[in-house]
């Protein structure tokens, strides 16, 4: 649907493309006490104060007929040499990312970002009459610095709203394959998900929705990045989760942590210990749409297994201490793995974590909102407790709880024992059951997320009854089963690569990245690209799926393991940062591996693993005995190899 010549009456079908998104960067910044105080303000940022600002060139103004946020947007008319253009003096240095929703008439048209009158970056304009999202990375600022940010015409109209400011990532990693379709997927992810990240410290509107346009007051932004759709004020605890990863390899510590926080903190007696479902960017105030009061919340089972789970995973990334010595995050850990299953264990009581049946509002079983199952049990919750269980026992061994450690050891264990024993039944594929309703019936066939789940989560045995269940999801994923939401798609690669299906996750990869210029089916959102998900899940799926990093900055350690498509040669990564160290590694095929720890405090133990059981192994050329493991059903090789900082070791197996 085409926006309407801006100066003139939008039409009806028009209208529905409104796009409401939070005008995010705002002028007060905030004292040190709030916050890290913002060292960058665009003002002005959603044109809601006319031209303030601003400076406008001819043919240029302010309308209102279709404004992407709030009520007011700008335009350009077509012709060369108009521009609308802000100017701002850099009160610090810092390096920076400048976003803006854009639509336009046809081609030509261009963002600019210039320093000190040089052009720094830009973004080519094509032709799109709905709005979507551009940006301008990694821009180095020094105090004084002249920055200017320009919208530029173009052939025919252009329309723009809703600046953004970010602070770039800490850490920008760079992939090289012989590949080059891995490169440019990565290169494109990293950068759009650096683009969702909020600049600490500037004061943004709240409750901002669909229904709500401008919000209900404002707060001041903490650490965090937009995790859910992109025309509402918030970041979300399933999209948050799922987003992690990417952000973690972004070096986006201190977000994940806030965020991580600001759920654990929501997880109280009075909420019967579920996390909120989305919280506002200041990290305090729960998002007024999903949340009406303490009984009546958005809330489903799998989110707060999820995020115990994610903790670990945030922990094994950085190494942070405070993921398992700060009391808000330890005891929401504590209270989710045990009163929040003791709680919600009534209707069948198995020690599997229930929902209501009765909705979002009422506590759901599943992430699978559609539909009218009326599920009590659902796969992808039973999944999440299964991986959430392993979280706490890692956790609880880096605390030096080892008794409770070893209990939550076997917890997991008589999940997963009690899951393929008893809870899925004794079919295959879509015989498997996959959830329970309230009424007791077991329900099997395609539940999308209470199906993926339950491999995903590595929950199903290895052997046949998973392999199959896997060709099941790929067939159902491929034909009329698939989800119409790319986000929930973007799930699909971490489910084949946690079951060794490599060509299968690249395939699902590919997918996803090649649907980024697709509308998405909520109209508000945009194009899939710019779903935050789509980005950062590509990211860590990139490092932790075909590159199969698994980090351990608490120990020191990590394990990596090819998972190279067919026909990919060889993929490098460079800047990998864990813990406090960055590292390159490079997989030639699937049997020769390379680490270099570039710099860093400690020593690494590398962990080589090849799939397979090979007859010899050579590190640097030189032998060394071959050595196998059996993890989650899969044989490997393996050697482990200490790496001094500024050290490298190259590992290769034959048979």
């Amino acid at each position: 649907m085409r926006p309407t010549r801006p100066g003139r009456l939008s039409h009806i079908a028009a209208l529905a493309m409104l796009i409401p998104l939070t005008p995010l960067i705002l002028s007060s910044p905030a004292s040190p006490a709030e916050g890290a105080p913002a060292v960058l303000t665009v003002t002005n940022p959603g044109f809601e104060q006319d031209q303030t600002g601003w400076t406008f060139g001819s043919g240029t103004g302010v309308a209102t007929n279709l404004p992407h946020t709030g009520k007011k947007l700008i335009y350009l008319d077509a012709g060369a040499g108009r521009q609308v253009s802000q100017t701002i003096t850099a009160g610090t240095a810092g390096t920076y990312d400048f976003s803006a929703w854009i639509a336009t008439g046809g081609p030509g048209g261009r963002f600019t970002v210039r320093v000190n009158g040089t052009t720094t970056g830009s973004v080519d304009l094509p032709s799109r009459s709905g709005y979507a999202r551009y940006t301008v990375s990694r821009v180095p600022l020094e105090s004084g610095d002249q920055l200017q940010i320009a919208f530029e015409s173009g052939s025919s109209w252009v329309n723009a709203d809703d600046v953004m400011v970010s602070p770039a990532a800490p850490a920008d990693p760079v992939v090289t394959s012989s590949d080059p379709k891995i490169v440019e997927m990565f290169a494109w992810a990293k950068r759009k998900a650096n683009s969702w990240v909020q600049l600490p410290g500037v004061e943004g509107p709240l409750n901002v929705d669909e229904q709500n346009t401008l919000g209900t007051g404002t707060g001041v932004y903490g650490p965090s990045y937009w995790a859910g759709y992109a025309h509402r004020s918030a970041y979300y605890s399933r999209d948050m989760a799922h987003q992690l990863a990417g952000a973690a390899v972004l070096g986006l510590d201190a977000e994940n942590k806030s965020m991580l926080e600001a759920f654990a903190a929501s997880s109280t007696a009075e909420h019967k210990y579920f996390p909120v479902w989305a919280m506002n960017f200041d990290n305090k105030t729960y998002l007024a749409i999903d949340y009406h009061g303490p009984s009546d919340f958005v809330r489903e089972v799998p989110a707060g297994f999820e995020l115990v789970e994610k903790a670990n995973q945030a922990y094994r990334w950085t190494g942070d201490s405070a993921y398992v010595r700060d009391t808000t995050l330890w005891n929401f850990y504590r209270n989710t793995t045990d009163q929040f299953v003791t709680l919600h264990d009534g209707k069948k009581p198995n020690g599997v974590a229930e929902g209501t049946g009765q909705g979002i509002f009422a506590g759901a079983a599943s992430y699978d909102e559609g539909g009218d199952e009326h599920l009590a049990e659902a796969g992808d919750a039973i999944g999440s407790q299964y991986q959430a269980y392993l979280a706490m026992a890692a956790l609880a061994k880096n605390r030096g709880e080892k008794t409770l450690a070893r209990t939550f050891t076997r917890k997991a264990a008589d999940l997963k024992c009690y899951f393929n024993s008893t809870w899925s039944g004794t079919g295959s594929g879509g015989d498997m059951v996959r959830a329970y309703t309230t009424d007791g019936k077991a329900v099997t066939g395609w539940g999308k997320e209470n199906s993926w789940f339950m491999p995903m989560k590595q929950i199903i045995e290895p052997g046949p009854r998973n392999d199959a269940y896997l060709d099941f999801i790929d067939q159902q994923a491929s034909g009329s089963g698939k989800p119409s939401n790319v986000e929930a798609i973007s799930y699909l690669p971490d489910t084949f690569f946690a079951g060794n299906r490599n060509d299968t996750a690249w395939k699902w990869m590919q997918y996803v990245y090649a649907q980024r210029n697709t509308q998405h089916p909520v109209s508000r959102q945009g194009p899939n690209g710019d779903y935050p998900e789509v980005s950062y899940t590509l990211v860590g799926q990139t490092v932790q799926g075909l590159m199969g990093v698994s980090p351990d900055a608490p120990d020191h350690a990590l394990s990596t393991l090819s998972r190279l498509p067919s026909g990919t040669a060889w993929m490098q990564i460079e800047d990998l940062k864990i813990g406090d160290s960055t590292f390159t590694l490079r997989h030639d095929g699937p049997t020769k591996s390379r680490l270099t720890h570039a710099a860093g405090t400690h020593a690494y133990k590398w962990e080589a693993r090849f799939v397979g059981s090979h007859e010899s192994v050579e590190v640097d050329n030189a032998p060394r005995k071959a050595r196998t493991k059996v993890v989650n059903g899969v044989t490997y090789t393996y050697v482990t190899v200490t790496l001094a900082p500024g050290r490298s070791a190259t590992v290769e197996v034959g048979d």
